[in-house]
């Protein structure tokens, strides 16, 4: 599977469980959209993704589902939606859901997560956001401990 279409996979699997409940809030799309800039996914994409998970009709086909394993560049890609997420101002469980599933999608374990979370507090400390993005931070990893 390219790297195109796999964002796309990664994308319509976070999607759908967004539409789980056959409603998206407007957190929930706005996550969604922090999502598909972070894969790299054009608004024709990430629009038919969307439109596919809504409908339930799953374009990919059992063959097409990428082994759940880190690739190059994922903890890069996971890291700029963490931290746009964190930047948001609220945050709520169904965002923090969608990131959580984001990370396992990705294939990330304990101990990426652990790098990325160590360069976020690390890029806090110049950056003017960087304080209210650790109180953020720290209220992710209690509602969603790694395991």
């Amino acid at each position: 599977m390219d790297d195109e279409r796999r964002a796309q996979w990664l994308y319509y699997r976070i999607a759908e469980a967004a539409y789980a409940d056959d409603i998206v809030t407007g957190d929930e799309a706005q996550i969604l959209s922090i999502i598909a800039r972070s894969l790299g996914l054009g608004p024709m994409d990430a629009m038919e993704m969307l439109t596919a998970a809504r409908a339930g009709d799953d374009p990919f086909t059992d063959e097409e589902a990428p082994e759940t394993k880190m690739e190059m560049g994922d903890a890069t890609t996971y890291q700029g939606a963490l931290i746009a997420a964190l930047d948001d101002e609220v945050i709520t469980e169904d965002e923090w859901a969608m990131l959580d599933l984001f990370r396992s999608l990705l294939g990330l374990q304990q101990e990426d997560h652990a790098t990325i979370e160590e360069a976020i507090r690390s890029m806090a400390e110049v950056d003017e956001d960087g304080e209210r993005r650790l109180e953020r931070l720290q209220q992710y990893l209690v509602a969603h401990p790694l395991e």
